[in-house]
């Protein structure tokens, strides 16, 4: 093929043209520029590996000018998307086409071409859609009409090198047209790829013949097989993402309702209708004009989202973890304010996006599945048949819909009845009920709000069909939810700023919802036979549904949210039709939902106190069970792996406790009838001791051991102490499957700052302490217990027990000095960094009878633990036990301590001395912790 008869297309179509980039088109590329500067370059140039060199000099500097001015212009302008990602793809098909004219003008020149010596230049994938971000791949396909000749090969050769010296990621492939069509018939991703065809250059009329006969000899027949294709890629690229729209840390490309979801509307689109635009879809009534505006505003929201991702990170970068969070939100102008930071208000309006993206798809496929996939066989379709519908439904392929829509808009409680009669049949929403719907809501009015009869229906979709979530999730991602309930509106789809939560706040509702119902079917019986017995004995449904739905609908704003939330539960319950005393109930549960969750995960529930000052909080057995189902169905709202076996044991003990005092009075909470009890059980279970050494033990220690421990442990350290030497240090590693934990008991002769080093000693190995106690004997041996968990939050295993081990050993014996050994592990990943948690201390004085509880709530880290501990041992601080609770990212430890003499920290200049003294530990490590 010779210069003359090589044919260059407009790159991009009359809507795409250079005018419509982010910046003028000469500051993007400047051909005349570049052409003048290839000339001058290529004058000297002797061979073929020196006009390449010249070249990609050329071609980089161009490159380096154009992603300045594009990434410059889009700074200025951070939601201008659209006109940006054409930019760079302009920008791509000016370098790939200068290659190529290069190649075939100056370094592989054919005179007289044969019919076999033709070559097209085409696009493929996104970048043959025309849409590119920094550092997306270029995916080319190199067309031929028969056999690829030596000449084409060299072409396609010198052009490859000089793309990839170019630094450019090129996806390639050199086939003939009978090729491509062979191989988009036995591969989809080959197949998707073409969809996306987009003529660059070379031969014009080689790729409309490949344009011509992929749709005549393989799209026009086979829409059904590729739409079944892509639904199956979609439901698997969800799992694989987490199957949740709402993942903290979403992928922008590949996540539900990211812009693979967008795409795979184009593709389907072009495959089945043969159109090149999506615009084109509202012509052919696939979606309305307002659905289309979604659309594009959703599509230009992820992709400003993600060009900034890819030049904040300098690479391709699809996931938008913690710290790119923080950094898009600030480059796109989000700002603080209202209580709330500048990146949860951005992730909100991301996950707002990605809800219509899903309703769109949603939509979309559905009809499209109905309308060309393969009926389901006529057996299936008799074995599930379901419930017959009321007027004015009607079931339109297997999905519900409505017969009559002037009779359906004409009761405005159809907007909430055909969720009803959905779950009462078992059917999904059809696409043109979801439709009708969403551009309804203006029904939805404050009349209707107030109709008792609503109200009913309402409660009905939770409490009566036993699976509310399916309904409430529906109805939340069509703006039902929030337009009959105004104040849920605030809370869709806002993301809390942390490690802790999985989940956006009206999300983790709808989770805690699904979670009491799996409970009341009977799903959880062994996981949760606590919760389960309590309604399996019956409580008031109704309340606990109501106090789940509301418990955190005051989040988001400066004030607490439990107290703003038991206000806005005051004003909602009376108009869901609730009686006076459950409207109290429910926001009781509101204001307190976190009151039980703090006890038994801050406090000592061994402390008599504790059980006590919770039982006065609680008063009454029907609350403390309403309490401890909305607590447990909460914690597990929060994400997949938050519950476990040790929260488990901690909200157990507790109810049970709280039970026993409130049936039978908490004058019962008797700490000396605890030790007796305690002591009487050890005699029993050391019933072989002979009488001097089981007195020995029994009289050795002060009453808070007895207290503390539950009697398995007592066992263990009364055979630890046996015969204990004064320089011996017994250590006892047990696996704990009950708690989820590993228990590590120590005994050794006690001396100050000894607890600290055995945190020191379980940081080293990297063990999360979850609870930790220590105790002083009568005669001068310390008993410590730990319970630790490995980095994944589960016991070690018995094989990683000696490490532990030994490591505990040398420590305690001063060969390795936990301080100077933390220095370089006590390290916060990067992408963790940009979480904020303010620390504040609290010291307690009567939470406890004889001691005072110091509260640190502040920024986990791994060293944190051993540089609090250090502080109070170096103060003369006594730590009697430690309760540590872990909430992602945020860490509360709560320390029971007394001074030097045995008495509460009263004084309020000593109470400040130490307070300043923990802020600078905990200022300072955090320092080293972020390489400062």
């Amino acid at each position: 093929m010779s210069a003359s008869s090589t044919e260059r297309a407009a790159p991009l179509e009359i809507e795409d043209a250079p005018d419509s980039l982010i910046c003028p088109a000469h500051d993007v590329f400047d051909a005349d520029a570049v052409a003048a500067a290839l000339d001058q370059a290529l004058s000297s140039c002797a061979d073929d590996l020196a006009v390449r060199k010249a070249v990609v000099g050329v071609l980089t500097a161009a490159r380096e000018r154009g992603n300045a001015a594009i990434a410059a212009a889009f700074t200025a302008r951070p939601f201008d998307s659209r006109a940006t990602i054409r930019a760079y793809a302009w920008l791509t098909d000016q370098i790939v086409t200068t290659v190529l004219d290069v190649a075939l003008t100056r370094l592989h020149p054919l005179a007289t071409p044969t019919e076999g010596e033709k070559l097209s230049l085409i696009a493929v994938g996104g970048y043959g859609r025309g849409e590119m971000a920094p550092f997306s791949d270029v995916d080319l396909l190199f067309l031929t009409p028969y056999k690829i000749t030596p000449w084409a090969e060299s072409v396609i050769e010198s052009m490859l090198y000089m793309l990839w010296d170019l630094k450019l990621k090129v996806g390639h492939a050199s086939r003939t047209v009978k090729d491509c069509i062979r191989l988009a018939r036995e591969d989809y991703t080959i197949r998707t790829a073409l969809v996306e065809l987009r003529f660059l250059a070379g031969d014009q009329a080689l790729a409309a013949s490949l344009r011509s006969r992929l749709w005549s000899e393989l799209f026009k027949n086979t829409a059904t097989d590729f739409i079944e294709a892509k639904l199956a890629e979609r439901t698997e690229r969800h799992r694989k993402q987490g199957g949740q729209r709402y993942v903290v840390e979403p992928n922008v490309k590949e996540g539900k309702g990211g812009l693979r979801d967008l795409q795979s509307l184009y593709w389907i689109g072009k495959y089945v209708n043969d159109v090149q635009k999506a615009a084109e879809l509202v012509r052919l009534k696939v979606f309305t004009p307002e659905e289309y505006a979604t659309f594009r505003n959703a599509e230009d929201f992820l992709w400003a989202v993600r060009c900034h991702m890819h030049l904040i990170t300098g690479r391709a970068t699809d996931t938008l973890t913690f710290d790119l969070q923080v950094e898009v939100a600030a480059r796109m102008g989000y700002r603080d304010g209202n209580g709330r930071r500048a990146v949860e208000f951005f992730m909100q309006d991301y996950f707002r996006h990605a809800t219509r993206v899903g309703e769109l798809t949603r939509i979309f496929l559905t009809a499209l599945e109905a309308a060309h996939t393969k009926a389901e066989p006529m057996l299936i379709r008799l074995m599930s048949r379901r419930k017959r519908v009321k007027a004015p439904y009607v079931i339109k392929q297997n999905r519900i819909t409505v017969a009559d829509t002037h009779a359906f808009l004409g009761e405005k409680l159809n907007m909430l009845g055909i969720f009803e009669e959905a779950m009462r049949t078992g059917h999904l929403l059809h696409p043109d009920a979801m439709r009708l719907l969403a551009a309804n809501l203006a029904l939805i009015d404050d009349d209707m709000r107030e109709n008792p009869q609503a109200s009913r229906l309402f409660l009905d979709l939770l409490l009566k069909h036993g699976n509310p979530e399916r309904a409430l999730r529906r109805m939340n991602e069509l703006g039902v939810l929030d337009a009959f309930l105004p104040e849920f509106k605030p809370i869709v789809a806002m993301m809390q700023f942390n490690m802790y939560h999985s989940y956006t706040v009206d999300e983790h509702i709808i989770q805690c919802i699904s979670c009491l119902s799996k409970i009341e079917r009977g799903e959880l019986v062994e996981e949760l036979p606590v919760a389960s017995g309590i309604l399996k004995r019956g409580v008031n449904r109704k309340v606990l549904y109501v106090a789940l739905l509301l418990h955190d609908i005051g989040k988001g704003r400066p004030e607490d949210h439990s107290v703003l939330g038991a206000q806005i539960a005051r004003k909602v319950c009376p108009r869901l039709g609730l009686s006076r005393k459950d409207c109290e109930t429910v926001e009781w549960l509101v204001r307190y939902h976190l009151l039980m969750s703090d006890m038994a995960q801050k406090r000592d529930i061994a402390d008599p106190r504790t059980v006590r000052d919770f039982a006065k909080a609680v008063k009454s057995t029907e609350r403390l069970d309403l309490l401890t189902v909305l607590t447990v169905c909460d914690i597990r709202g929060v994400g997949p792996t938050i519950w476990n076996n040790w929260k488990a044991m901690l909200f157990r003990g507790l109810y049970k406790a709280t039970k026993h005092a409130l049936e039978n009075g908490l004058e019962d909470l008797n700490r000396a009838a605890q030790g007796a009890e305690a002591r009487r059980a050890l005699r029993e279970a050391l019933a072989d001791w002979d009488t001097r050494d089981l007195r020995i033990e029994t009289n050795r220690h002060y009453p808070p051991y007895w207290e503390g421990l539950p009697a398995a442990a007592h066992v263990v350290f009364a055979g630890m102490l046996r015969n204990l030497g004064a320089d011996d240090i017994r250590i006892d590693l047990k696996p704990d499957p009950d708690r989820d934990a590993t228990r590590a008991c120590f005994t050794m002769s006690d001396h100050p700052g000894l607890f600290s080093r055995m945190t020191g000693a379980l940081a080293l190995v990297g063990a999360n302490i979850v609870d930790a106690r220590t105790y002083t004997s009568k005669d001068g041996f310390a008993t410590a217990i730990f319970w630790v968990q490995d980095a994944e939050g589960h016991p070690y295993e018995q094989g990683g027990l000696p490490r532990l081990r030994n490591m505990i050993i040398r420590t305690l014996k001063g060969e390795v000095v936990a301080r100077d050994a933390l220095k370089d592990r006590d390290k916060m990943k990067k992408r963790e960094q940009a979480f904020r948690v303010p620390t504040s201390i609290t010291f307690d004085n009567d939470g406890s009878d004889i001691y005072t509880i110091i509260e640190v709530d502040t920024r986990d880290r791994p060293g944190l633990l051993y540089d609090l501990t250090r502080t109070l041992a170096a103060n003369n601080v006594y730590i009697a036990s430690a309760v540590i609770a872990t909430f992602g990212e945020q860490v509360v430890d709560s320390f029971y301590v007394k001074d030097m003499f045995g008495l509460k920290y009263q004084s309020e200049s000593k109470r400040a001395s130490l307070e300043r003294k923990l802020r600078e530990a905990i200022e300072k490590g955090a320092e080293r912790a972020r390489g400062g």
